[in-house]
């Protein structure tokens, strides 16, 4: 189990080998990686900066994969957020899960990323091109995409 706040890049592959290592029990593992967009609402990107509040944060997000661990029968996870400023086409975020049977790996990455769009304690700030900036806001879509979760557990 791994949740980290960091700055640097991640490497999927060795965070994947990290997660399994020792291990001939996962029949499933799900990765995903989020990347920062080109555009945002139709206009150029020049770099999204993530802001967060040191030790908070990762309570956060050892809470919501603990969460997950326990609704999903995980053998284990790894979440990584990237901090700091970051370029279009960047990766920001990972989610690695594994588990005996392949639903519960992929449900359990699907309940992270929502979870991590609509409660981790993250400030987004968009600069553009043009020289404009603004704060990013929670969007609908986020917390609607979350409520989906709300009682139900997988069974395998």
């Amino acid at each position: 189990m791994a949740v980290r706040v960091q700055s640097e890049p991640f490497d999927v592959g060795a965070e994947v080998e990290a997660l399994t290592a020792g291990s001939a029990d996962a029949g499933g593992v799900v990765t995903f990686t989020g990347f920062v967009r080109g555009q945002a609402d139709g206009r150029a990107l020049a770099l999204l900066t993530l802001e967060h509040y040191p030790g908070m944060t990762e309570l956060e997000l050892q809470r919501i994969d603990d969460e997950a661990r326990s609704r999903f029968d995980l053998l284990g996870s790894t979440v990584i957020h990237r901090v700091g400023p970051l370029r279009p086409g960047d990766p920001i975020v990972l989610v690695v899960t594994a588990a005996a049977h392949r639903r519960a790996a992929f449900e359990a990455a699907e309940f992270l990323m929502d979870y991590l769009k609509s409660r981790a304690p993250f400030w987004k700030k968009e600069s553009f091109r043009d020289g404009t900036e603004r704060w990013v806001d929670a969007r609908d879509c986020d917390g609607a995409a979350m409520e989906r979760w709300a009682g139900s557990a997988t069974e395998n």
